[in-house]
C-alpha cells in the first residue's frame, strides 16, 4: 500500500534531471507557498498544481491512488474533525494543503534517489558545521522522515479499521486519540533505538 513512498523510479522527465539540491530547495519553497496561502480555493489550486507535477513525472495513476489510501484515511479523520469544529471551508483548506504537500513530496522521492538527497543535505549544511550544526544528523532526520511516512499511514488505516470494528468509525475521538497515541509511541521507540546506538549523545 505504501510502497510508492520514498521509492525512486528512474525516468527521463525534466523532474528527474533536476539535481537533488535545487530540487530540494524548490520543494521547500513550494511548502512555504502552500502554507502561506489561505482559503479553500487556494488549497484546491495548489492541489491541482501538485497533481499536474505528478502527471508530468509520469507517476502511475493507479499505483499512486493505491499508495494514497492510507493518507486519504488520515485526511478523512482530519477533515471530519475540522468540519465539526470549524466548518467545511477550513476542512477543505487543511486537507487540500496537506494533500498538495504530500503529492509534491511523492513526486520528489519518486524522481530523486535517496542517497543523492542525503548527500545534498550534508553538502548544503556543511558550511554551518563551525556553528554547531551537524549535517550528518540532519541527513539522518530526513531519512527517518522518509521511513516514518509509510508507518504513519499504516497506523491511520489500522486505527480506522479498529474503530470500524467497534462501530465507532464516525467518532472523531475514537479515530484521533488512538492514532495520536500510537504515533507518539512509535516516535518514542525510534528515539530510544537511536539513543541506544549512541546517536542521541553529544
Amino acid at each position: 500500500m505504501t510502497g510508492l513512498i520514498g521509492s525512486y523510479r528512474p525516468g527521463t522527465t525534466w523532474l528527474h534531471r533536476v539535481p537533488a539540491g535545487p530540487k530540494l530547495g524548490l520543494v521547500a519553497a513550494w511548502s512555504v507557498a502552500v502554507i502561506g496561502t489561505k482559503g479553500w480555493r487556494a488549497a484546491l489550486a495548489c492541489l491541482g498544481v501538485a497533481l499536474a507535477l505528478a502527471a508530468w513525472a509520469r507517476l502511475d495513476a493507479r499505483r499512486t491512488l493505491r499508495s494514497l489510501r492510507g493518507l486519504l484515511v488520515a485526511l478523512a479523520i482530519v477533515s471530519a474533525f475540522q468540519a465539526w469544529q470549524r466548518g467545511w471551508e477550513v476542512a477543505v483548506s487543511v486537507s487540500g494543503d496537506l494533500l498538495a504537500l504530500f503529492v509534491v513530496g511523492l513526486v520528489f522521492t519518486a524522481t530523486t534517489p535517496v542517497d543523492r538527497v542525503l548527500t545534498a543535505v550534508e553538502r548544503g549544511l556543511a558550511p554551518l558545521r563551525p556553528v554547531g550544526v551537524r549535517p550528518e544528523r540532519v541527513a539522518l532526520a530526513f531519512s527517518l522522515v522518509l521511513s516514518a511516512l509509510p508507518r504513519l499511514l499504516d497506523t491511520a488505516v489500522e486505527t480506522r479499521d479498529a474503530a470500524r470494528a467497534r462501530g465507532l468509525d464516525r467518532s472523531p475521538r475514537a479515530l484521533l486519540v488512538p492514532f495520536a497515541i500510537r504515533t507518539v509511541a512509535g516516535a518514542l521507540e525510534t528515539g530510544d533505538a537511536l539513543h541506544a546506538r549512541g546517536l542521541g549523545d553529544d
